[in-house]
């Protein structure tokens, strides 16, 4: 009988349910887990399904059972991968299910924020129109994208995908090298994409090499008043430089759906940034349409059953 805990099963939308695997098995869901939750609801554990739960080293020691941490998400940050390859436990994601739904969102901001939505509903919702006497009113500069230079910093599924949207829409989209490096074939320099961009859109994972990838020196370097936009990891973007940039020009406007932590505090930087009419921030939903979200859960039983089968569908270990 393969016991199986899910530690935070709400991060799923209410009637997302993972299909339940064919083999013996019992499943425990947690709608939240605590830190000082998690070894007490693992201990029996021989899965483990977290899509948001820290599992650390001190965890992972600390449960014996455990054969597999089973990520409900791409990201795995939350995992400390070398104790798990340590202790000889699996760790497995969940990859490509949110294709559309990220560079769909992705694209949402950007419109959003090129062609001053929020703020027009609010002159309107104000009584502005009324106010004018116009059939139009032009309080907000409004931009197209064709033309634009789109930087893309991750060529993964969603980097790809995004720049298909882009060409849509008539814009020319380049990929930036890694931060440091030297640029590989389809890719360019990391600092000129930041320095000749019109947009700029994160869409590599989190890790050493890329945490606080974009800082106040990136933000110092921009020339052309590029938007921000961030459906990646809250990690990447130094979010008081990204405040500092705002408030120098540097930066024309910025969306942004994931934050570090999650959610943000009430005084942190990103909540102060929430407030402002050039900034967008979303509850890290870009990923969560239902669709995705049912893919997400469909692809999970399938990575709980090969793993059982002994085979490595999604490992990362």
């Amino acid at each position: 009988m393969h016991k199986i805990v899910f530690l935070d099963a709400a991060t799923l939308a209410e009637g997302i349910v993972p299909p339940r695997p064919d083999f013996p098995h019992e499943w425990t869901n947690y709608p939240a887990t605590a830190p000082d939750e998690v070894v007490e609801r693992a201990a029996e554990a021989e899965i483990v399904i977290t899509n948001k739960v820290r599992i650390g080293a001190a965890q992972i020691a600390a449960l014996p059972k455990l054969r597999l941490i089973a990520v409900a998400a791409t990201g795995y940050d939350q995992v400390d991968i070398g104790a798990a390859r340590a202790a000889g436990i699996a760790v497995t994601n969940i990859r490509a299910y949110s294709v559309d739904s990220v560079p769909e969102h992705t694209f949402a901001l950007i419109l959003a924020l090129q062609r001053q939505i929020l703020p027009y509903v609010a002159d309107v919702r104000a009584g502005q129109w009324q106010a004018c006497g116009q059939f139009a009113f032009h309080t907000h500069k409004i931009h197209d994208l064709r033309g634009k230079r789109l930087g893309l910093f991750g060529s993964g599924a969603l980097g790809q995908k995004v720049a298909t949207l882009a060409a849509a829409f008539g814009m020319e989209t380049v990929f930036a090298g890694r931060k440091g490096a030297k640029a590989r074939p389809g890719t360019l320099e990391f600092d000129e994409v930041l320095a000749t961009s019109d947009i700029l859109s994160l869409h590599c994972p989190l890790n050493a090499e890329t945490e606080n990838m974009i800082g106040w020196a990136e933000f110092s370097a921009l020339r052309r008043k590029p938007l921000l936009i961030n459906t990646a990891r809250g990690g990447l973007v130094d979010e008081e430089a990204l405040e500092r940039a705002l408030d120098a020009g540097l930066v024309t406007g910025a969306g942004i759906d994931a934050t570090r932590p999650e959610p943000p505090p009430a005084d942190s930087a990103i909540m102060r940034l929430a407030r402002r009419p050039n900034v967008l921030v979303t509850p890290h939903i870009a990923w969560a349409s239902l669709e995705s979200q049912q893919t997400l859960a469909d692809q999970l039983s399938a990575v709980l059953a090969a793993f059982v089968k002994g085979e490595r569908m999604n490992r990362l270990d």
